[in-house]
């Protein structure tokens, strides 16, 4: 309750928690967009969405200790990951795709404790970032500080999720893609081949994961354990913007940043992860009232 208090004595601090939640909203945005992709295209929920992020956070620092730069390491990253998931489509997901959602969970339930293993046996459970400082832009008499590198991610981001939308907007694959997701039967009856449509999406969500690992290999932590919370997130943010809103899945993912740091603040940094836990209990709680409310009034 001191902190809550420090809030309002202190007001300048409101802005500095704010800046905060803004710029890592819009990484978590990334991963939640992926996750969107996905599950509005192939129907599968991808409960490994977390360790994708992860395993290109891995990527990028690995590829630091090499001696790249993570502005070129988050490039290559990408691109590994987009094939890395062409591959686990190749060879897992097609076989959950047209199935029941618990098929989907459980599969790829099944793949994050996978990767949660590989990555703890190759790089061990260690916590790891990339120490690539840019300094901090300092307001207020220094009680609001604004950390260059997140802000460099953050811009990369946003640059990141307008090539996205340039991409499904114009592209032909891009094309092909909603209009799989609007309706994949008619889609192949008119000629589209939807398994490489499949292919391609689960390869780009895996390439949005990579870009959002590095960024927050970057600006914060890496894990082998650490992707649940970024599964949970993403499919939090995905609930209350909803399939196919880009702009809603921003707002909330800046949203859901904002009040992860006020939680941390106020009650204290161990509670923050339990404070994700608990709003997706209270959204899922919300969603499924709204759900019933809808259905008496149509009945």
């Amino acid at each position: 309750m001191s902190n809550l208090m420090l809030l309002g004595q202190i007001p300048v601090l409101n802005l500095q928690l704010i800046i905060n939640g803004l710029m890592v909203g819009t990484i978590f945005a990334l991963a939640a967009y992926g996750m969107a992709l996905v599950w509005g295209v192939m129907d599968v929920i991808n409960v490994a969405q977390g360790e994708l992020v992860m395993i290109g956070g891995y990527l990028v620092w690995y590829l630091f200790k090499l001696g790249v730069s993570p502005l070129f390491g988050i490039p290559i990253a990408v691109v590994v990951m987009y094939f890395v998931g062409v591959a686990l489509y190749r060879l897992v997901i097609f076989r959950i795709v047209d199935h029941d959602f618990f098929i989907s969970i459980l599969a790829t339930f099944g793949l994050s404790i996978l990767f949660q293993q590989l990555l703890n046996q190759v790089f061990g459970s260690d916590v790891r970032s990339v120490s690539y400082s840019l300094g901090s832009w300092f307001l207020f008499n220094g009680i609001v500080s604004i950390s260059k590198i997140k802000l460099v991610a953050f811009v990369a981001a946003l640059v990141l999720g307008g090539a996205l939308i340039a991409f499904m907007r114009r592209s032909r694959l891009g094309q092909a893609i909603r209009a799989t997701s609007q309706n994949a039967r008619a889609a192949r009856i008119l000629g589209i081949d939807t398994d490489r449509v499949y292919a391609a999406t689960f390869g780009i969500n895996a390439a949005i994961c990579a870009a959002a690992g590095g960024l927050v290999a970057m600006t914060w932590v890496i894990q082998p354990y650490l992707g649940l919370t970024y599964t949970i997130r993403s499919f939090m943010i995905v609930i209350v913007a909803g399939l196919g809103n880009l702009l809603g899945v921003v707002f909330a993912a800046m949203g859901l940043g904002a009040a992860e740091n006020y939680a941390g603040f106020i009650l204290g940094a161990e509670y923050q992860t339990a404070f994700v836990y608990v709003l997706l209990v209270l959204i899922l709680v919300w969603r499924n009232l709204r759900l019933r409310r809808q259905r008496r009034y149509l009945a």
